[in-house]
């Protein structure tokens, strides 16, 4: 069992494929939603050549720090990236200012087309009408008859990184625990490998477990890189330090152990080496994207999130978001391992049916 460990050990590290899936995928989606992380969206605007740039509202749209303003193309181009979408409006300031004090100093005209996005068009207008109301303030001071009073309470930003790494760490894990098994099995059994260990005195499950214990190594090693990372460089949330980490790691080698399962059903069902990545995908891509890898199961339609809330990665992310985040402990967590461990009660029986020796 222990030679079988240390040599698929080896293979593993060896492997490109085996790298890639555990750490290369999971590390550059942290870095680049790391990297975006707490910056919200700016909204492109062209200014119009007529526009009063020397008045007081210009000023203060300039400031804006959601608002990109363009003022250097000429009209003619403005006017296609409006029609093309590439612009949220184009913007014309008019100096309106006449003897009648009631009139307003100001004329804003906003020049979008069916192509703006509605949400960058309601931004643009909200900027726009506080940009108003601000200047309302100083020229037209006035009393109000309510009274804002802020109260801050101590609480914890939930970051980006936050609900990514999380996810990530459940990507890797389903897609090494699914490909690597359902590939090393196949191809054991393809080279008549498991047929000679038929024929000597090693059981079955001394295979398995050793398969089995180089992957939570290796995915131990693919782990700690990754909540490293997210710690130290973005500063990935770890409410209770070592503890947090400690358990996260021991989820993670369970979440394991539970995809591995998946990986046995498709190597012994699997007909030939090119009907494996059809059949791993079906396993993991609907998990990749519905499982709350991205974003929140909440945001899918009402009869999807039934399915959504089906699948073990749904689950394993949700308990690493609740340890990280929220400070909870494994025992907190009986929902989440209950629907796991059935899972993997489920799948290792279908893999003991299926297992085939050659």
């Amino acid at each position: 069992m222990w030679a079988i460990t240390k040599a698929s050990i080896r293979a593993m590290f060896r492997s490109p494929s085996a790298v890639v899936f555990s750490l290369a995928f999971p590390l550059v989606f942290i870095l680049v939603f790391g990297f975006i992380g707490g910056r919200s969206g700016s909204v492109k605007v062209g200014i119009d050549k007529r526009s009063d740039t020397a008045s007081q509202m210009y000023q203060r749209l300039a400031a804006a720090p959601n608002l990109k303003l363009v003022t250097d193309e000429p009209q003619a181009d403005m006017e296609d990236d409006l029609r093309k979408g590439r612009l949220t409006a184009i913007l014309r300031i008019e100096n309106g200012a006449v003897a009648d004090s009631a009139a307003p100093a100001l004329k804003l005209h906003v020049k979008t087309s069916t192509a703006t996005s509605p949400d960058n068009k309601a931004q643009l207008i909200n900027v726009l009408q506080m940009g108003i109301n601000a200047a309302n303030d100083v020229v037209y001071p006035r009393p109000s008859i309510a009274e804002i009073i802020p109260e801050t309470v101590p609480g914890r930003q939930y970051k980006p990184i936050d609900f990514i790494l999380p996810g990530q760490l459940g990507f890797s894990l389903l897609s090494a625990a699914v490909f690597g098994t359902a590939f090393l099995f196949f191809s054991l059994r393809q080279t008549l490998v498991l047929k000679r260990f038929f024929a000597t005195p090693i059981h079955r499950m001394y295979i398995i477990l050793g398969e089995a214990i180089s992957r939570l190594l290796f995915q131990s090693f693919g782990s700690i890189v990754i909540i490293g990372l997210g710690y130290f460089a973005f500063g990935f949330t770890l409410v209770n330090g070592f503890v947090t980490f400690l358990e996260m790691l021991v989820l993670c080698l369970f979440g394991l152990i539970v995809f591995m399962g998946f990986g046995f059903v498709v190597s012994g069902i699997a007909k030939s080496e090119s009907t494996i990545p059809p059949m791993a995908n079906i396993v993991t891509l609907p998990q990749f994207l519905l499982a709350g890898t991205f974003f929140s199961v909440d945001v899918f339609p009402a009869w999807l999130q039934p399915i959504c809330k089906m699948m073990p990665l749904t689950y394993l992310n949700d308990a690493l978001r609740k340890i990280a985040f929220e400070g909870m402990h494994l025992w907190d967590l009986g929902p989440q391992l209950l629907v796991l461990t059935i899972w993997g009660v489920v799948v290792y029986g279908v893999a003991v049916k299926v297992f085939r020796w050659e």
